[in-house]
């Protein structure tokens, strides 16, 4: 199968407006899909991203604010990381205090310099200098300055138990390659240019397994050209003896499922139909976007769900 890097991240957040406020506000991304749970149709689906939406830049959260907090640890995605232009560290460690927040880590990882800090739902979030960042536009509005914006991602960390199995499913049938390691730390690579993914494989024998709940990552989605590829991946993983889900629609990309070996949940999610699907360039985020099979409860919704602002 051909994989392309990262399509988005979903997570589970508490407060709705508070998650808005922050991904939005601080960091700059432009919310680009404000629609609900297509499972759950009581909470929202919130998707932020550059200014088009991007795939490879999209960060999705399903808020409920009275989920309990989950524990993050092994079998789970525990940082995830964006790609920040080189020399750009500095602003956002200044900018990332002065709005309260603290930076919890720093140093080099694989050559490369970074920063990390926490989300309002404590999400570890990371901020890494690449010399080849990709290539997206800005968030229109953005108090960012262009020059620093965010990039997409840059990869993702994952905590397991051990290694080995999940990654001869990266190697042998998702395509991925193992580059490098340091420690404890495996580095596989999944694509190719600056929008390629770096997925650490954090191996902790002696971790103690994370448990579901706000804060925590509920799948990480791979990008695929299109449908016919899609297929072509399911085929594969099927054959290799994979529990996969059918093909989903979900309105903006179709999307399968499946578990790697350590217990995280992936999803290889199609690059069209994208975001403008349902919404001009310059409207997008701005209305609550429903699927044609929840408009008949449109009011209902709208009267349930909390503002953002």
């Amino acid at each position: 199968m051909k994989l392309a890097g990262i399509h988005h991240v979903t997570a589970i957040a508490s407060d709705p407006a508070a998650n808005a406020a922050f991904y939005t506000g601080v960091l700059g991304m432009r919310l680009v899909k404000k629609t609900v749970n297509f499972d759950d149709p009581s909470t929202y689906h919130l998707y932020y991203g550059d200014d088009t939406g991007t795939p490879g830049t999209i960060l999705t959260f399903f808020p409920w604010p009275k989920a309990r907090r989950g524990t993050p640890g092994v079998g789970q995605v525990t940082a995830f990381a964006f790609q920040v232009p080189m020399g750009s560290l500095s602003f956002w460690c200044k900018h990332l205090e002065n709005a309260g927040l603290v930076i919890a880590d720093e140093g080099t990882r694989f050559g490369e310099r970074f920063i990390a800090t926490q989300d309002p739902d404590d999400f570890v979030l990371e901020f890494v200098e690449t010399a080849d960042t990709a290539l997206v536009a800005p968030a229109r509005g953005a108090t960012i300055p262009p020059e620093h914006a965010l990039r997409g991602f840059h990869g993702t960390t994952l905590s397991l138990e051990a290694q080995e199995q999940s990654g001869a499913i990266l190697t042998k049938l998702m395509g991925a390659v193992l580059e490098t390691s340091e420690g404890n730390r495996f580095r596989y690579i999944l694509g190719d240019g600056p929008g390629r993914a770096r997925i650490d494989l954090l191996c902790l024998p002696a971790g103690r397994s994370g448990t579901g709940g706000t804060g925590i990552v509920h799948h990480i989605a791979w990008r695929v050209a299109d449908d016919t590829a899609q297929i072509t991946a399911r085929t594969e993983l099927v054959s290799a003896g994979l529990n996969v889900s059918p093909v989903i629609d979900r309105n903006y990309f179709h999307s399968i499922y499946y578990r790697e070996p350590g217990g995280v949940l992936f999803e290889i999610a199609t690059d069209p139909p994208g975001f403008a699907v349902d919404e001009s360039a310059n409207t997008l985020g701005s209305k609550l976007m429903l699927p044609e099979w929840l408009e008949a409860h449109r009011a209902a919704l709208e009267a349930t769900l909390p503002p953002l602002k």
